[in-house]
């Protein structure tokens, strides 16, 4: 890391960011794991509408990566969109 010392202080603060930020990360994917059931037992919907947490997280994950390759390939071609011209 650019600017940092590297030694024991530095190795600490980095375990206690990285311990952190996988226990919050853990959280967030135990809640969206576990919400899409507890809301549809509250509706009373049971097992016949379910939209799991996962499925939600494979859906958005493959939507961003999908934008981000398109916004690659256009920056690449460097096309400036589908509304405007390009000026010569």
């Amino acid at each position: 890391m650019p600017g940092i010392r590297p030694g024991q202080p530095t190795a600490v603060y980095l375990n206690s960011v990285l311990t952190s930020i996988t226990l919050f990360g853990a959280i967030f994917l135990a809640a969206v794991a576990v919400v899409p059931y507890l809301i549809s037992d509250a509706l009373g919907l049971g097992q016949q509408i379910f939209l799991g947490g996962t499925s939600l997280l494979i859906v958005v994950g493959g939507s961003l990566d999908m934008v981000r390759q398109l916004e690659s390939q256009l920056s690449l071609r460097s096309y400036e969109g589908f509304l405007t011209k390009r000026q010569q």
